[in-house]
């Protein structure tokens, strides 16, 4: 039986050119390596998550271990090609600084009790399926970096700059 880790990431390498950003040619680098700090926990990770066309599913254990819902500390599958775009943004805006993880997933608990509170949480947000992220990279501009992801053609992007923080998610190509 396919787990939803393997599903999601043959998925993903199946369309992985669909995200390359201008200037970025993925299929051609041999790595792939990230750089997130958990704001919560103030937990550092760099993490190869990718070599050679492949996955690495220990890296990526480690990664979605640091994208947990920090407030109940449960952790999920991450969607890798969530990794992918925030490998694309920490590239594209040359920043060697860590990419903040503002909230990466969210519990159904989590997000059921922000929803009632909050307007601008969606009851059936992507952060619960582990397909999204809202972060930042200290030293670039917010609205810079909401133009690169939004020329990254790979999902959602939502703008927050009162909260500072951009939201990338990997369902429809959309921006808010």
């Amino acid at each position: 039986m396919l787990s939803r880790r393997g599903l999601l990431t043959g998925l993903t390498v199946g369309s992985v050119a669909a995200l390359a950003a201008p200037g970025i040619a993925l299929a051609s680098r041999p790595t792939r390596s990230i750089t997130l700090l958990d704001i919560h926990s103030q937990q550092v990770l760099t993490a190869e998550y990718w070599r050679e066309g492949w996955y690495m599913p220990d890296a990526l254990a480690r990664l979605d271990h640091l994208m947990r819902d920090w407030r109940t500390q449960e952790v999920a599958n991450i969607d890798p090609g969530l990794y992918d775009i925030i490998w694309q943004l920490q590239e594209s805006t040359g920043s060697p600084e860590p990419v903040h993880i503002i909230c990466g997933y969210r519990s159904p608990t989590t997000n059921a009790t922000r929803a009632a509170t909050n307007a601008g949480v969606a009851r059936n947000s992507y952060h619960v399926t582990g397909q999204a992220c809202d972060l930042s990279i200290p030293g670039y501009q917010l609205a810079g970096l909401r133009q690169q992801a939004i020329g990254l053609g790979a999902g959602g992007v939502g703008y927050y700059p009162r909260s500072g923080f951009v939201h990338v998610d990997t369902g429809p190509v959309r921006s808010w």
